[in-house]
């Protein structure tokens, strides 16, 4: 990487402001490509001017004043030989009011508006001008920027960086071969700096030649970086684990239920992994109830059976507190102590624990962050669960890692190694396909694809909450006939800005609206036992309405459930309503899950996400259609997993490249390491991001 220090013009202010931007090189900078583009390459009349066009005029000031009334504004009247234009500024320095005095020529661009004297601009871009200032040659790049950086000042920049001879191939040709792309250095240049014949258009959807030669470089190196951390994993050591010959076994002739096809296809590619003697990564995905506690429940047992632990972390503790019992349930009978660790535990409670962990008598030890604390020692750590995986941050799941790391001899060399543990991470978010091929290209991933039988499909209605009085007698009916129902809320407390139904005066409600039934609330701000106690009163059927926010959203499992209201769905995103709906139809009842929408304050986003949860029940399809309407940045969390967005290339619109960058990968990989490794120096300039646990 070449600082910008060797690029003379460049100087030490300019590259502490570009370094606010995470540009610190000048590769960085040649990538830092414009947002948009402005056509300042020819002058329009003013008697030509359209209206809401951007545009470029040139004109002779005639009229300069600071107003007052109804706010104080720079009014300035410029001319040219066809007509006035009004130029008006909200905000503006005494600098700017003496650059437009009267008689000064100026070149100004912007969006032509009605006024009330006729077109004006507001806050366009001002320059002054002699008789003979040439026209650019270039649209002009508007660049992302930060405060206290002129666009001004990073073209200067750009500028400089291009006149540079550093602009050759990094891969070689046949790289390239299959696809009409011109070359880095002419793409790079054409970006910064395109000539007014090209289309607009093409380069503001990065349809452009240009746009799609750098999408394609970016996504090639994603899938260089990530598939080189998948072979440096298959180099780590872990322990071969064989599979189990009794305790599986013995826990499947216990349980009420046969494991579904998809499930035992899962367990036996998990089982596969863990007999490995390298770390096993693997993301497994199931729909909402398709089954995946009893899968990490067998990989977990594979691993006890040869002496290992077994650690499952979840993001919540009503989560956690279900897996902890679910599992106890099954693996107390055969002998297997399972140890409970949360941040709410008493001191006592909390001790025990740690003791059970560190000794190695308790093989299993289920809780939340609080597993990865530093007071926790595992005697034995062969295999950690991390549960909504993409709930946790990338240090926190290195965290719970690094507590199974052994220091062990090398056979037959003396020196010491580390052995690593095996990790599953589940996921009931389904991930779309060029999501899982892009950002999860260094993990195996298995797929539980179907439901256990027995699920009832669950039936969805979209009502306007101008009808809430039936929806009210049709809560109170289905209570009434010995059903339990789940009503939630997306806040705990008013909020004067988004005037939503809280919480807290829905149960209020609730009670006086329904006497004769039991209501409870649980919501995330409530202290552990009390949420627990209510939990459980609902799980044993005392409590018949359950007033909640989206605390319930993973990990609650009422099979008696079988209505759920949720109110202002509008305001949720596809994957929690997805996730809230899957907390019905877990048993044998025909149920229901209605979403209350508000007609007044439904965004078209809003409309968007409910006519999708409305028409499916596919998880990847709901994501699918989340990944179009949000974006990959939300849908992985990107800020917990490490991964720097793509800045360039986008998952929908570069499907295509991506399918190509994955093949030409691999083989680079095989026939040009030198290569591969330029090719990462140019495009990822802090490599070590993107490799996440």
């Amino acid at each position: 990487m070449r600082p910008l220090s060797e690029i003379k013009g460049v100087s030490p202010a300019l590259r502490s402001q570009l370094e606010k931007l995470g540009i610190h090189s000048v590769e960085a900078l040649l990538l830092h490509l414009p947002l948009r583009y402005l056509d300042e390459t020819r002058i329009t009349a003013i008697r030509d001017l359209r209206l809401g066009e951007q545009t470029q005029i040139e004109g002779v000031v005639v009229h300069n004043e600071v107003s007052y009334k109804p706010r104080k504004m720079l009014n300035v009247r410029v001319q040219d030989d066809t007509g006035v234009l009004n130029l008006r500024f909200l905000h503006f320095y005494p600098s700017q009011v003496s650059a437009m005095q009267p008689g000064q020529r100026l070149r100004v661009f912007g969006e032509v508006r009605p006024g009330f004297f006729g077109y004006e601009m507001v806050h366009p871009t001002q320059r002054k001008v002699s008789d003979d200032t040439p026209v650019s040659q270039a649209l002009t790049p508007v660049y992302p920027t930060t405060a206290g950086l002129s666009q001004s000042a990073i073209r200067k920049a750009v500028n400089l960086v291009l006149q540079d001879q550093h602009l050759g191939e990094t891969l070689p040709g046949w790289a390239y071969a299959s696809l009409l792309m011109p070359d880095f250095a002419s793409s790079v240049r054409l970006l910064h700096q395109p000539s007014p014949d090209i289309a607009l258009s093409t380069l503001e959807d990065h349809s452009h030649p240009a746009w799609q030669r750098l999408a394609y470089d970016e996504l090639l190196a994603q899938q260089l970086s990530m598939r080189q951390h998948y072979a440096r994993r298959k180099q780590s050591r872990a322990p071969a684990i064989p599979a189990s010959k009794t305790l599986v076994a013995g826990l499947l002739k216990t349980l009420p239920f046969a494991l579904t096809a998809a499930q035992q296809k899962v367990v036996a590619e998990i089982s596969h992994d863990l007999a490995l003697p390298h770390p096993m990564q693997r993301l497994l995905q199931g729909d909402v109830g398709s089954g995946k506690t009893i899968v990490a429940c067998v990989a977990a047992l594979q691993l006890i059976e040869q002496g290992w632990q077994v650690a499952m972390m979840a993001p919540t503790e009503i989560l956690a507190e279900q897996h902890f019992k679910k599992l106890a349930a099954w693996l107390q009978p055969l002998g297997i102590t399972v140890a409970w660790l949360t941040g709410s535990q008493n001191k006592k409670e909390r001790e025990q624990s740690l003791s059970l962990i560190a000794s190695g008598e308790a093989m299993l030890a289920v809780g939340t962050h609080a597993l990865f604390q530093d007071d926790v020692q595992f005697k034995r750590l062969g295999l950690s669960i991390v549960d909504e995986q993409h709930r946790f941050g990338v240090g926190q799941r290195l965290a719970l890692r690094k507590k199974g790391t052994l220091a062990q001899e090398m056979p037959g060399k003396g020196t010491p190694g580390s052995i690593e543990p095996h990790q599953l991470m589940m996921s009931a978010t389904p991930i779309p396909r060029t999501l899982s091929m892009s950002y999860y290209a260094d993990l195996d991933v298995s797929v539980i694809d179907e439901l256990p039988p027995g699920r009832t499909p669950v039936a969805t209605r979209l009502i306007a909450d101008d009808r809430r009085e039936e929806i009210l007698q049709r809560v109170h009916d289905a209570c009434a006939q010995g059903q339990q129902a789940y009503w939630v809320c997306p806040l705990i407390e008013e909020s004067e800005a988004l005037q939503l139904q809280t919480a807290n005066d829905t149960y209020a409600y609730m009670q006086q609206a329904f006497p004769k039934l039991k209501v409870g609330l649980v919501h995330g701000r409530m202290k552990t036992p009390e949420k627990q106690a209510i939990m459980q009163a609902f799980s044993a059927n005392k409590i018949h309405l359950l007033v909640a926010t989206t605390v319930i959203e993973v990990g609650v499992d009422v099979p008696n459930a079988s209505l759920m209201v949720i109110e202002h769905a509008e305001r949720m995103g596809l994957s929690q309503l997805h996730q809230l709906r899957g907390r019905v139809g877990r048993g044998a009842a025909k149920s229901t899950c209605i979403l209350l929408y508000s007609k007044q304050q439904c965004s078209q986003i809003g409309r968007q996400r409910l006519k999708v949860i409305y028409e499916s029940t596919d998880g990847f399809e709901i994501a699918q259609a989340d990944l179009h309407i949000r974006g990959p940045g939300e849908l992985l969390g990107t800020r917990q997993s490490g991964v720097p967005m793509l800045k360039i290339a986008d998952l929908e619109r570069d499907a295509h490249l991506l399918q190509l960058a994955k093949i030409t990968a691999d083989q680079l990989l095989q026939r040009d390491p030198a290569a591969v490794s330029a090719h990462l120096q140019r495009w990822l300039s802090q490599a070590e991001e993107w490799v996440k646990v």
